[in-house]
């Protein structure tokens, strides 16, 4: 049942990521300019509006050796030239990317202060779709009443996926017993008014010792995915464990007992390789150890998941923000990996990088009409397509017929 759920997820997200490439192609194209600025933008990013985007002054791109660590770091403005505060909160999944970046970021515009906050992916959305913050962090996509909340504010933004991560479960090094469990073993002791409190509750030869749990709070993106992939329903889950949206104080909590188990996101295991021991996922073909390798090419399943950060549309158009959100496609790969997540292929953040570009080069400044007509089977998408497409230009009239 639970693999049955996953591949219509699965192909929920392929049609929905082919309706947002569509749109971000028409889009790209209205605004005209180079090649780099004309790429589709295909499964890459979102664009979602509610209104008219205002210009911005377009930057030329130059390569600055970033401090230090030996990052080369491309920026859309000359170094130091911009000032600023940019606010961003959301998934703490995300965020060991997002702060890696700010961090390289200031190397190169120290006067823009860039503020990272921790509050899970769903209480970054509470803020970003009321207008508190810039950018959003978020380890699932943004919920339709989420999403309704942005446009009853008048908040348009993007989407962009910036890597991928493998969720993963995690004991306590002293365990000697548990390598691998089942999906059902996950189910069966996460799922709510579990019966099982002990080891051997999930299997005899384990012993009668009492599991402490550990886990995201329900604010977090990564309690989502984990209940929607093993439960089969998001937030269905048991209540009694030590829940936190931090994954630092998961770690901590994990680390300092012998029987806790609990689950976060894999970047966190890589930075604490000798403080936590990884179990792997039997979900059908055998046990998979979550590795940059596995969760690359989707054997880790059910539980490799997209990261995204949502950039406000209207944020988008101040020169720093705009600078910051550059200066994360072009370095986002090689910071995503060193954090321990798996990053993009290259043409991916370039596809981001080119909506970016295109975002702040007058796209709320197009008019006319545009005439369709044919097929009642293609209908339909295209249909989507002009709906997606008058939110980013309203001015444009778009009449499909059949």
């Amino acid at each position: 049942m639970v693999q049955a759920q996953t591949g219509r997820r699965t192909a929920r997200r392929l049609i929905g990521a082919l309706l947002v490439g569509l749109v971000a192609a028409m889009a790209l194209a209205a605004c005209g300019g180079d090649d780099e600025s004309s790429s589709s933008a295909a499964t890459q990013s979102t664009t979602t509006s509610t209104g008219s985007t205002a210009a911005s002054t377009t930057t030329t791109a130059t390569t600055t050796q970033a401090g230090t660590s030996g990052t080369s770091a491309t920026v859309a403005a000359a170094a130091n030239t911009l000032q600023g505060t940019i606010e961003i909160d959301g998934s703490s999944t995300v965020a060991p990317i997002t702060e890696a970046v700010a961090e390289e970021y200031r190397k190169v515009q120290g006067s823009v202060l860039v503020n990272v906050g921790i509050s899970g992916s769903g209480g970054g959305f509470k803020r970003f779709t009321v207008g508190e913050t810039d950018i959003s962090d978020a380890s699932r996509s943004i919920k339709g009443s989420e999403a309704a909340t942005a446009a009853e504010n008048g908040i348009g933004y993007f989407e962009f996926l910036v890597g991928v991560d493998g969720l993963s479960v995690m004991v306590n090094p002293e365990n000697d017993f548990v390598n691998c469990m089942t999906t059902a073993q996950l189910k069966a002791l996460w799922e709510p008014e579990s019966s099982v409190d002990s080891w051997n509750d999930l299997d005899a030869s384990w012993p009668d010792r009492k599991i402490n749990l550990y886990g995201p709070g329900t604010d977090s993106g990564t309690f989502d995915y984990f209940t929607e992939e093993i439960m089969g329903e998001a937030k269905l889950s048991r209540a009694d464990y030590t829940r936190s949206e931090d994954d630092n104080v998961l770690v901590q909590g994990i680390s300092g007992d012998r029987n806790a188990l609990g689950y976060f996101g894999f970047a966190y295991y890589a930075q604490n390789t000798d403080k936590l021991k990884l179990v792997a996922v039997d979900s059908g073909s055998g046990c998979v150890m979550p590795s940059v390798a596995s969760i690359a090419d989707g054997t880790y399943a059910p539980l490799s998941r997209p990261l995204f950060i949502y950039v406000s549309r209207a944020s988008l158009q101040r020169p720093e923000v705009a600078d910051f959100v550059e200066f994360y496609m072009v370095n986002g790969a090689q910071l995503t990996e060193e954090v321990g997540y798996v990053p993009l292929s290259a043409e991916a953040y370039k596809n981001n990088l080119a909506v970016v570009r295109a975002a702040t080069q007058n796209r709320g400044s197009l008019s006319g009409t545009i005439e369709i007509d044919g097929s009642s089977t293609v209908a339909p998408i295209t249909e989507a397509v002009a709906e997606e497409y008058r939110k980013v230009q309203g001015s444009v009239l778009v009449n499909v017929g059949i």
